[in-house]
């Protein structure tokens, strides 16, 4: 009789990452801030699996912490894994057979608000092969930027991805702008560091850096009470650290106005585009 072997949690349909997003603005006034996040890394086609990983979790449907399909994607409820596969098949990748992981925060009492959610999708043979990068702003608007990963994007310091801005942001910031991303993808630890350059280099560093936990009852229960409200507060805190950079000087910017079928994609999510 042969032994089979354990299962890890590494092996889990969906895991936390607890960890710090710093804001870093370099000009034209410095201002710099961090904060202590939980984020959730789910296996988009082990929906079922996560779903009862813990009775404080739920997936599409209310409980204490919880994920939501119609919070991503399409917005629409239907499967983000086949909304991942649409989006590569865009760029010539096939993700059949292969796993898509979505990192993100997790709904806490039902409210969720996400800058940045990260799609990581593999090939069958489990060869990371393209990642979108879900940006969202405060206005209700959500772009997503799907890129196929080449073999000069890896090296020993992570993937290394380059975009054009294509959805204003932030009031202080300018659409003529160029992301930047570096990513660790989710093992025992993850690491997402985007930085945003204009004509005259860089403006604006965010960084977030993880490690991972089991998603259990006692780890929800845990950050419950060391992170309270903490999907609440990335909304606050954006808003606050506004504030804090008016006072500091620097002045919104007039967002251009955008084409009557660019500004229909911008509202809704659209099927990415790398380029």
């Amino acid at each position: 009789m042969g032994d089979h072997p354990a299962k890890t949690h590494d092996d889990d349909a969906a895991a936390l990452y607890v960890g710090d997003v710093m804001h870093a603005r370099l000009k034209p006034v410095g201002h710099r801030f961090t904060y202590r996040v939980m984020s959730l890394l789910v296996d988009l086609g082990r929906l079922d699996e996560a779903d009862r990983q813990s009775a404080l979790f739920g997936v599409n449907r209310a409980a204490l912490y919880s994920f939501h399909e119609k919070d991503h994607g399409d917005r629409d409820g239907s499967s983000l894994r086949a909304y991942a596969a649409r989006c590569a098949a865009a760029h010539g990748v096939d993700l059949t057979g292969g796993r898509v992981r979505l990192l993100c925060y997790p709904r806490l009492l039902g409210y969720v608000f996400n800058p940045l959610s990260v799609y990581f999708c593999h090939r069958a043979d489990g060869a990371l092969a393209l990642i979108i990068y879900e940006v969202r702003n405060t206005f209700g608007e959500i772009h997503a930027y799907a890129l196929p990963l080449r073999a000069a994007d890896i090296s020993c310091a992570g993937i290394r991805q380059e975009q054009d801005k294509l959805l204003h942001v932030s009031p202080f910031i300018a659409m003529a702008m160029r992301y930047h991303f570096r990513i660790s993808p989710p093992q025992d630890t993850v690491k997402l560091r985007i930085l945003e350059t204009d004509r005259e280099g860089p403006l604006l560093a965010a960084t977030f850096s993880g490690r991972r936990r089991a998603l259990t009852s006692a780890a929800l229960l845990g950050a419950f009470f060391a992170l309270p409200l903490v999907t609440f507060k990335v909304m606050a805190a954006i808003h606050w650290e506004a504030l804090r950079l008016w006072l500091k000087g620097a002045r919104p910017v007039r967002c251009p106005d955008l084409p009557a079928a660019a500004a229909e994609t911008a509202s809704r999510s659209p099927r990415p585009r790398g380029s």
